[in-house]
């Protein structure tokens, strides 16, 4: 029988899947190439390190976490569905969500970096319709909910059994409804 001829692909796929399944620690060449079927020397040709191999999972990981938002926020409520789906994915896939966060963000150096970076601008326009507020009033809440959200879901990814998502949605409203009482609060004050 011939030999598979192993692709830069299938050596992408393969430590992406590992990643999936066990975190990043489980990425070694040796296990890619047992998983394969093959030498280490096909999954050398291929990665020059495990830095540029790495940055492959992460930019399969980052792809595969906006597909999924993608596919399961509803449209007709982004911004809470959205929140929501952070947490779901955090728990359905606990070791890419902890990827996705942790991956190197360039160049930011401020919260606003941050937020033009990670967030949906219509969001900020769809939470300025639904409260009534001016769209940077929108874009703080959306900041201060992205940020309180990316922590639960952190928690969430981390801790098994685990917390009921009831208990983490329960949450993120209680935080959306203070975060919003106290933007409220300085429009008020500012009036």
């Amino acid at each position: 029988m011939p030999k598979q001829r192993i692709t830069k692909e299938m050596v992408i796929n393969t430590a992406f899947e590992l990643a999936r399944t066990g975190g990043m620690e489980q990425v070694l060449v040796k296990t890619i190439a047992e998983k394969l079927g093959c030498s280490v020397q096909p999954i050398y040709s291929y990665c020059n390190n495990m830095g540029e191999l790495r940055r492959d999972i992460e930019v399969r990981t980052r792809d595969f976490v906006l597909e999924y938002l993608a596919s399961h926020i509803d449209k007709n409520d982004l911004f809470r569905s959205t929140g929501q789906t952070y947490i779901k994915i955090a728990r359905e896939e606990p070791h890419l969500f902890k990827l996705f966060i942790l991956q190197h963000r360039e160049p930011v150096s401020s919260l606003e970096d941050l937020y033009k970076s990670e967030a949906n601008p219509r969001t900020a326009l769809a939470i300025a319709e639904q409260y009534g507020l001016s769209l940077s009033g929108a874009r703080r809440l959306h900041l201060n909910m992205l940020i309180y959200t990316i922590g639960l879901g952190t928690i969430f990814s981390v801790s098994r059994p685990g917390i009921s998502p009831e208990e983490i949605f329960g949450m993120q409203e209680g935080a959306c409804q203070a975060f919003l009482a106290q933007i409220l609060d300085d429009k008020e004050e500012e009036a």
